[in-house]
């Protein structure tokens, strides 16, 4: 990780864990802790009254996001979900509620008070199938293929490194896997100069994705049936998405490391043939092979 990134990362973590003890420790409102203030296109109000109302308040306050993904992942009973960047948990609460007794919950965030507020919400919510994990998003602590759903709240933009959590949302999902993320994606024609100029790293912006850059990203990793739709704006150009996409329930051997797929592999047709092309027009394949760390990149 170079220089930057540590300090981009560090910056992200002060913000969140300062927004942690507002809510832990800050003013309150009449009926419960004080909703951290942003705008309308972020925060608490983007979930339904029944949903915040189910809730601790605390974990209510601390939403930060842009969307609310357990609405759009399509989560059933007994699914295992993964919320990237849980912060005050309260998409890892909702999700318990979804999935059930026979299924899972794991909240994965790197700021420890955020985490201790999580664990705080868990108890008071009396959430038996939740688990809040410490670790980064682009390092997910967990085992492959072990988990069903993998969901995130305007988080992933703030990643210096998208492609390693792609690759590593990728890895922890089951064949057959899904994503339901609510994200910041940027029109395509802003470069990230414009993308900075409209926010900061840690107000969502700057580091966000266009839509081709995303799509391909997710291609790179391997995921399929990409789906990226805008849902409203938050500053010009820029909008809150909702994203989802599949893991293969069969995953094409080049992907891992192993044998060639002579007919896909990484983003790329015709892998390792002289008629190889990047499925996406916006890169060239050997981009798209190097991106996903792809077996077949020789």
């Amino acid at each position: 990780m170079t220089e930057q990134s540590m300090h981009l990362r560090e910056t992200v973590r002060r913000r969140y864990a300062a927004a942690a003890i507002q809510v832990t420790e800050g003013g309150s409102a009449c009926c419960g802790p004080a909703a951290i203030e942003i705008d309308d296109t972020f925060g608490s109000a983007l979930y339904a009254d029944g949903e915040r109302d189910a809730l601790p308040a605390e974990a209510v306050a601390a939403s930060l996001g842009c969307g609310n993904p357990t609405a759009v992942a399509d989560l059933n009973e007994g699914d295992r979900v993964l919320d990237l960047g849980s912060g005050g948990g309260i998409d890892v609460l909702l999700s318990a509620r979804r999935v059930g007794p026979t299924g899972k919950a794991y909240g994965l965030d790197m700021t420890e008070e955020m985490l201790a507020l999580a664990l705080a919400n868990q108890k008071k919510a009396g959430a038996a199938n939740v688990e809040f994990l410490k670790g980064t998003i682009e390092a997910i602590p967990l085992p492959a293929e072990t988990i069903d759903v993998v969901i995130s709240n305007c988080v992933i933009n703030l990643s210096t490194d998208k492609q390693s959590v792609f690759a590593e949302t990728y890895r922890v999902l089951v064949p057959g896997g899904r994503i339901g993320i609510s994200d910041v994606v940027a029109d395509d024609t802003l470069t990230p100069v414009q993308r900075a100029e409209r926010g900061d790293y840690v107000g969502c912006i700057a580091g966000a994705l266009s839509f081709t850059e995303y799509r391909v990203g997710l291609e790179a990793a391997g995921f399929t049936d990409i789906e990226i739709t805008p849902t409203h704006p938050v500053a010009d150009g820029m909008h809150s998405a909702i994203v989802r996409a599949t893991k293969p329930q069969t995953v094409h051997p080049g992907r891992q490391g192993g044998a060639t797929d002579p007919v896909e592999c990484c983003g790329v047709t015709a892998c390792c043939t002289p008629g190889e092309q990047a499925t996406a027009p916006s890169v060239t394949a050997v981009e798209a092979k190097s991106a996903a760390g792809c077996g077949c990149e020789a």
